[in-house]
């Protein structure tokens, strides 16, 4: 009887197996389910974050009132409140993201993605088997560059390397939240499912480019083993969701809080007296370094304020959030949201600083452009100095290429 019980459960996984491996039925589920998890991640974590948003305005509010004016006040109510909040509100948005991937990952549905995409990455010159540290790394991209341990070439090792910083990681996600809830009403989960996406062709595109020329296709193959499907259970989930609210609080209070400090202190020096909270900004070490790098950068639709949030980024791409929370400080008053900042930046002569293009050609850059240092660290210790540098170049160019041609298309339609 138990042989039989056995034999029917075998049948069942190899039907299902079949079925969620196949081309026809399972790219399309594939594709909805992603859909489905990131619409989740708007909509449901849309009320927790306008708790957290109006907590830290309430917050920003009762300080400025109690204390007095002063350096201290300013950089408790612009420095640590502007940025720190910026970052913290889009906790409820990581915890329900991570909350889905850890369901999938242990009903097995996540194996059978990678045994799904198997032909596909043959084609771009990969085995199956780097699709399990391109998920790892829609987490963080350091544990899943040193995940590519388990590939069996040091070929497919360096590609899967070299293409893992273009898996958004979790860090970039407060970027993409801030701009798609500022400036795409509906849709926000398609908007955010296509960021994602791009990432995904540029790595592929770069796989094919290595594969071409400084990486020739060996002729190894293996078979990508398949865990059994099974229910997954919440106690499960809840737990990588606690451990990554975790890691995302503990950056908050620390590497975020750090740089928050900084890029408030480069910006409120040197005082000017007389001046508006804006003009002080523009005038500050910031502003002038920012004035510097504004003529790389405006091609792409983005300004000197943009291009410094940029380079904060290489610390940590949560920090690109808390920079503009420092650097719009005087937009909209003290006390109104980022996005509400955002929404209402404008130039001298009353031109919108953000409209959906510019929001989508920065989402682009941010997604493309180098990795943090951590990434670049981790990828000089796992295979070298020599391929560290491509991977800084080579990315940066692509990002800003990518960004340019987008933007300027995409303004050329709108004019016509």
């Amino acid at each position: 009887m138990k042989s039989g019980h056995k034999t029917n459960k075998a049948t069942y996984q190899h039907w299902l197996d079949k079925v969620m491996t196949d081309k026809w039925f399972g790219l399309p589920a594939l594709a909805l389910i992603m859909w489905i998890v990131f619409q989740a991640t708007f909509t449901l974590g849309a009320y927790p974050q306008q708790w957290i948003e109006h907590g830290v305005a309430a917050l920003g509010k009762v300080v400025e009132s109690a204390m007095t004016d002063g350096m201290l006040k300013d950089l408790i109510v612009d420095g640590i409140i502007a940025g720190v909040g910026g970052v913290l509100v889009f906790l409820p948005n990581i915890l329900i993201l991570f909350f889905f991937i850890a369901l999938l990952e242990e009903s097995g549905f996540m194996s059978r993605a990678a045994k799904l995409v198997d032909k596909i990455m043959h084609r771009i010159g990969l085995h199956g088997e780097s699709f399990i540290p391109y998920i790892i790394g829609f987490g963080c991209n350091v544990p899943a560059i040193m995940s590519t341990d388990t590939l069996h070439t040091s070929r497919d090792r360096i590609i899967t390397i070299l293409t893992i910083p273009f898996m958004s990681c979790s860090a970039r996600l407060p970027v993409y939240m801030l701009f798609v809830s500022a400036f795409f009403a509906v849709n926000q989960g398609l908007i955010l499912m296509s960021v994602y996406c791009a990432g995904i062709v540029m790595a592929a595109l770069t796989s094919i480019l290595l594969s071409r020329t400084l990486l020739k296709k060996d002729k190894e193959d293996h078979d990508t083993e398949l865990p059994p499907i099974q229910i997954p259970t919440a106690r499960n989930a809840l737990r990588l969701m606690w451990d990554k609210g975790y890691q995302y609080l503990k950056k908050i209070g620390t590497v975020v809080l750090f740089a928050s400090i900084l890029i408030w202190a480069l910006g409120y020096f040197p005082r000017h007296e007389g001046q508006t909270q804006q003009e002080q900004i523009e005038n500050s070490f910031m502003g002038r370094l920012g004035k510097s790098v504004e003529p790389a950068v405006k091609p792409l639709g983005f300004n000197w304020q943009m291009g410094i949030t940029l380079f904060t980024g290489a610390a940590a791409k949560e920090i690109m959030v808390s920079t503009m929370g420092v650097l719009y400080t005087g937009e909209a008053g003290n006390t109104a949201s980022l996005k509400q900042k955002l929404q209402t930046a404008k130039y001298d002569d009353g031109t919108q600083v953000f409209t959906p293009i510019i929001a989508y050609s920065f989402m682009l850059f941010a997604l493309l452009y180098f990795p943090c240092i951590a990434t670049l660290s981790a990828i000089r210790r796992e295979i070298g100095s020599r391929w560290m540098l491509l991977s800084l170049t080579y990315s940066t160019t692509v990002a800003w290429l990518v960004s340019f041609i987008f933007y300027q298309t995409a303004t050329y339609i709108q004019t016509l």
